[in-house]
Formats: C-alpha cells, structure tokens, sequence
C-alpha cells in the first residue's frame, strides 16, 4: 500500500533522486497537470485507481508532503491509445505522441515493468490544490 499523510494516499512521481525533484517542480509550477501509471500496478500494490475528487499528498523521495493535488478525471486507455492531449498535459516536454510513448516505454522497462501497445494505463489529470507553505492559485 502506498504510505498517507494526513489520510490523503501519497503520489510518488517517477523515481527517487532527479527525475522525482523534476516532476515535483513541474507539478509545483502547474505545468505538469497529468500523469500515468500502469493499471498492473495498482493490484500489485494493493491500491484502489484514483477517482475524480480525490485529493493526494505530492510526496519527495522522503515521502515528505510537498503539495496537495486533486484528481480532476481518471481514463484507462491502451498504452498505444494514449492520446496527445493528455500526453502534453503530463508537461514534461515531449514533442509528439511518438515521443511520449518511447519514453514512458523506456521508463517502465527500466524499472521492471515493460509495455506492450495493449497495456492498460491509467490517465490521470490533477490539478494543484496547495504547496506545503499554503494555497496554490
């Protein structure tokens, strides 16, 4: 099970180290309004999917609360069906949909758990609540 802070479920973006404090700053600064994870996962880790409504505590590699963020809509799609829209929402750069995919398929490799085009994800939009020091805008 994930950890919770405050009864909120955590969200721990990426990896430790560099590529979580990236995402974090991405979130923190509201480019960053979606993110992915693998529908397999959640069994594995005996968590529920999040829904809309839903609020989670943004953690560091510390699992310290560095925000509060709200679902703001949940989508299951095919890995190869993932569409552009949201892939851009996820605010980390990407240029094509192409590019989302291989890099999201690099990622997921690298951490044990390879892609097919029919691998279920879950799509979730969010949206910045507060920052630890206080409201978001």
């Amino acid at each position: 099970m994930w950890p919770r802070i405050g009864g909120l479920r955590s969200l721990a973006l990426g990896t430790p180290g560099e590529q979580r404090a990236r995402l974090n700053a991405l979130v923190l600064a509201g480019v960053k309004t979606a993110t992915a994870g693998l529908i397999d996962e959640y069994a594995e880790e005996g968590e529920e999917m999040e829904r809309a409504g839903e609020r989670l505590a943004l953690v560091d590699d510390h699992d310290a609360l560095i925000g509060v963020v709200e679902v703001t809509g949940v989508e299951v799609t095919r890995f190869a069906d993932v569409p552009w829209d949201f892939a851009r929402s996820e605010g980390e750069g990407d240029r094509s949909i192409e590019e989302w995919r291989a890099g999201h398929a690099a990622y997921w490799a690298r951490i044990g758990t390879p892609v097919t085009d029919d691998t279920l994800v879950a799509c979730i939009r969010l949206r910045l609540v507060s920052t630890e020091g206080g409201t978001a805008t």
